[in-house]
This record gives C-alpha cells, structure tokens and sequence, in this order.
C-alpha cells in the first residue's frame, strides 16, 4: 500500500522563510519516504500512515519559531498499490507524451 501526503509547513513569520523550509524537507531524509518539493508544497510518499505522519511530524519539528503552520493532505487509497510515479504516468499518457523524458 502507498500513503501519500501533500505537506506545506510554514512558520508565521514577515521574514523569508527558506531555510525553515529547507530544515522541514532536510528532516524528511531522516524517514524511508520519496517526496518531491514543488513551489506551493511537498508531495510525501510512504509505505504506509505510520511512516508518512512520523516523517511530518519530525519535518514540522524541525521548523524553528514560535508559530507554525502545518497543512496535511492525505490520500490513502487502503485498495490500490499504485504509486506517485504511477499516477503521472497515467496523466502523461494520456496526453500523449512520455513520462520519463519530460522529466529530463
């Protein structure tokens, strides 16, 4: 079974906030996840719920300051085994185009 999160941690802060990012993504090495950051979120794929919330929770951890926010989406589909990798190339097949060379 796969786990998949769309995560967007955020300290509430006027200042930039890149490296605080930078700690939350940095702290998802730490688990057996993929994740891919794009400019709105990170996209976290586990083996399972447990692996994918102990990964959140560590990333929100690592962001320092006295407030954060932590937005979690999941899609846990308990009847499929498809992955991330999967579901894209699905949709660029769909459009015709191969997956693995838009990606270069």
């Amino acid at each position: 079974m796969t786990v998949f999160g769309m995560l967007r941690i955020t300290p509430v802060t006027d200042d930039d906030v890149t490296e605080e990012v930078a700690a939350a993504v940095d702290a998802l090495e730490e688990h057996d996840v993929a994740y891919e950051t794009n400019a709105m979120s990170t996209v976290v794929e586990a083996d399972d719920l447990d692996a994918l919330l102990a990964a959140v929770g560590d990333a929100h951890r690592a962001v320092a300051g006295d407030h954060v926010n932590t937005l979690l989406q999941i899609d846990d589909d308990r009847t499929s085994d498809i992955t991330g990798a999967d579901k894209v190339e699905k949709v660029e097949s769909e459009l015709g185009r191969d997956a693995a060379s838009d990606r270069d």
